[in-house]
């Protein structure tokens, strides 16, 4: 076991060195933040203001300078707020995760009962509905769901605000956004899962001990299907902060995900790469974590 966490430590630095790597080398190839920053000033003045930021030194003493900063915890301060930029991610992150924790339920939620009763009920008429359902809202953008959803919801019957973060009636629409974007995947998992394990001997002798169906099927059989699901959720919590971010932008919620589309529009470095180090971690080490669970979910698992 010791092994095994020392080689998944050593790719989790792995990851986010490549992260950051990627990260830097689109951010300085995206153009430059001194002529943005300063677009009727003379060239003389823009270059010393190159000088004094380090943006004239080559870009490997500059990353070089960024990885050893980051492992300091110093990302800068930001160009435009004039802030500690890792302090600035922080302070919006509570938002983001609320936000991603809530469309993970509304997601569960739905998915969970539906691709039970699919499961059981399968062939039928619902099963059929629920495939449709599934290929409908995985083809839906999450951006062009989220503006349907304001325009009927909130322009035309005015039920919940149209946007903002001031209360649990804003979380509404952003939370159902981002969890009917990621329900149809989980519903697909308890569906292929519960139908695996209601086909394996040990169901068929509960039943034919006189075991209730209920019992059958939320103690025996999906008990025995969570393991795929849980696997997908940790995966799929990433890409729900990484949607986050458009989300966050269709409904003016002030996370990290819209700070991060200003700090790329504004060409704002040390928010970005802030930004995408402290998502770029959360999803790591939530994987990492759903990567050991799997020996305690799953005693027949053993890695080697």
């Amino acid at each position: 076991m010791r092994t095994l966490l020392l080689r998944r430590l050593v790719r989790v630095l792995v990851v986010i060195a490549g992260v950051s790597l990627i990260t830097f080398g689109i951010l300085h190839a995206s153009g430059d933040p001194v002529a943005l920053m300063m677009p009727e000033a003379p060239e003389a003045d823009r270059v010393k203001l190159r000088a004094e930021m380090g943006f004239d030194d080559p870009l490997a003493v500059q990353f070089g300078r960024f990885l050893w900063n980051t492992v300091r915890g110093d990302f800068g301060r930001s160009f435009y707020h004039r802030a500690p930029a890792l302090d600035l991610v922080l302070e919006r992150m509570p938002t983001t995760m609320t936000l991603t924790l809530l469309a993970l339920a509304v997601a569960v939620a739905v998915s969970i009962p539906a691709g039970i009763y699919s499961a059981v009920r399968r062939d039928s008429l619902a099963d059929h509905l629920v495939t449709v359902v599934v290929f409908l809202g995985q083809s839906m953008p999450v951006f062009w769901t989220g503006i349907m959803l304001m325009l009927l919801f909130a322009v035309h019957w005015r039920v919940v605000p149209v946007s903002g973060w001031d209360g649990w009636q804003f979380m509404i629409l952003p939370a159902v956004t981002l969890g009917i974007f990621q329900a149809p995947l989980l519903l697909r998992i308890v569906r292929s899962s519960m139908l695996e394990v209601l086909g394996l001997d040990y169901v068929r002798t509960a039943r034919s001990k006189g075991v209730s169906e209920w019992l059958v099927i939320w103690r025996h059989a999906l008990t025995n299907a969570a393991l795929p699901l849980v696997t997908v959720m940790g995966i799929q919590f990433g890409i729900l902060l990484g949607g986050a971010v458009v989300t966050e932008t269709v409904f003016a919620v002030p996370g990290v995900g819209r700070l991060i589309v200003r700090g790329i529009q504004q060409l704002d470095f040390p928010v970005v790469q802030a930004g995408v180090f402290v998502l770029a971690m959360i999803v790591v080490v939530l994987n990492f974590a759903v990567d050991m669970l799997y020996t305690y979910l799953n005693p027949q698992i053993r890695y080697r």
